[in-house]
């Protein structure tokens, strides 16, 4: 059995949440912000909000973790920055059960995304969330419905769309300068799948909390690869489409102000790093979306050569296969034969933005939207949703945007 189960379920009672609620702070602007992290490893989001702590008046009071290393370790991190050490925790029922923390930043697996997302709303705190913020449609209509009724800001962490170059290329194509846009794709490959550089096989279960890691999924003995290398099961991570895909589909959402797909057709396998791991290790997704244009995504690990990202428009190709935070987007008149096409005098500006994890702490005392909203979170996850279902089942997918209802 789950050991942590009756504990998660009282703490989504509503007496419960009740007793957990408090009045809400206003932040002025000489007030810090308590902010705690939740998940401390990996993706490195710690180490972006320990970056801007400083400038944003941020006290980080707490860091959780189910892993007694990434707790050590966090803690140390903050004391080394801040001079002062975070209380250390395992389970984020207690994160959300202190008054000092104001927000959170979310970090976990992603099978906890919609879970703790949704935990922290209810008791008044904002909250930075890890992408894809879904893996099925059941939680993410709830989170999303959830966070909308709330007032709490929620920065979703597809952070591609905060460069300076991607504000750039949307106000490009929404001039017109590229054209009719009538297809987008991504070809994203590596030697090694993402997932193996985090096996720890000789992880042993004290050092963790197991169950708590397990959150809602089935009870099973502690397997170490499962715990370190998560990514690579689907009970945990559903593959490269709702991992590396999610960053493509939420810039090309954003910089072409599509929305959601209309039919995606998925399909993929594992053909060269056959082990215990059940993701696939080569996926193609095409999606068709009702603004009138085709997307392609397709990932390969095996062969790390052919990586590149592209907006086809009938003036030419906007290049972004490269994403730095100091380099426009390219774009060239190649291929087309219009007489307006692309010069090679034209290029993409470079926006204004901020810093992703800088935008989430701003919008915080301001309460505007951040950059990437409830919204976003949803648009992508569907996205990778209906990818998901169609390599599943094998055959094509559609949506029903006035109903929120995917179609097998």
């Amino acid at each position: 059995m789950n050991l942590d189960f009756n504990r998660r379920e009282f703490l989504g009672s509503a007496p419960a949440l009740a007793a957990l609620m408090r009045p809400e702070r206003v932040l002025g602007a000489n007030d810090r912000i308590g902010m705690a992290v939740i998940g401390c490893g990996g993706r490195g989001l710690l180490k972006e909000a320990l970056q801007f702590a400083e400038e944003s008046n941020l006290d980080i009071v707490a860091v959780c973790d189910t892993w007694r290393e990434r707790r050590e370790a966090a803690a140390t991190a903050v004391k080394a920055k801040l001079g002062k050490e975070p209380e250390q925790l395992i389970h984020y029922h207690d994160v959300l059960a202190k008054k000092n923390v104001d927000a959170v930043i979310i970090s976990t697996p992603d099978h906890t995304h919609c879970t703790i997302l949704t935990a922290a709303v209810r008791v008044g705190k904002d909250a930075y969330c890890e992408k894809p913020l879904a893996m099925n449609m059941k939680e993410l209509l709830s989170t999303v419905d959830t966070v909308k009724k709330s007032d709490r800001v929620v920065q979703i962490g597809t952070q591609i769309r905060s460069l300076p170059a991607s504000f750039g290329a949307r106000q490009f194509i929404m001039d017109g300068r590229l054209g009719k846009i009538f297809k987008v794709e991504q070809s994203r490959n590596a030697y090694k799948p993402y997932w193996q550089g985090y096996a720890r096989p000789e992880l042993k279960e004290e050092e963790v909390d197991w169950n708590q890691f397990l959150a809602n999924k089935r009870y099973r003995p502690f397997d170490p690869d499962q715990y370190s290398a998560w990514m690579g099961y689907r009970d945990f991570s559903q593959g490269p489409h709702s991992q590396l895909m999610v960053h493509f589909i939420d810039l090309m959402h954003f910089v072409t102000g599509a929305t959601v797909p209309k039919r995606v057709m998925a399909m993929g396998g594992t053909f060269r790093w056959k082990d215990s791991r059940n993701v696939p290790d080569s996926l193609e997704v095409v999606l068709e979306y009702p603004e009138g244009f085709l997307v392609r995504y397709n990932s390969t690990f095996g062969n790390g050569s052919n990586n590149f990202l592209k907006f086809f428009g009938t003036r030419g190709v906007l290049d972004a296969s490269r994403w730095s935070w100091d380099e426009p987007f390219q774009v060239t008149g190649e291929g087309s034969s219009e007489a307006d096409r692309i010069q090679p005098s034209d290029t993409v500006p470079l926006g204004q933005s901020v810093h992703h994890m800088k935008n989430y702490f701003d919008c915080i005392r301001s309460r505007k939207q951040p950059n990437a909203p409830i919204d976003a979170g949803y648009q992508h996850s569907v996205a990778a949703i209906m990818a998901d279902i169609s390599f599943s089942h094998g055959r094509q997918i559609t949506y029903d945007p006035a109903m929120r209802r995917i179609h097998i």
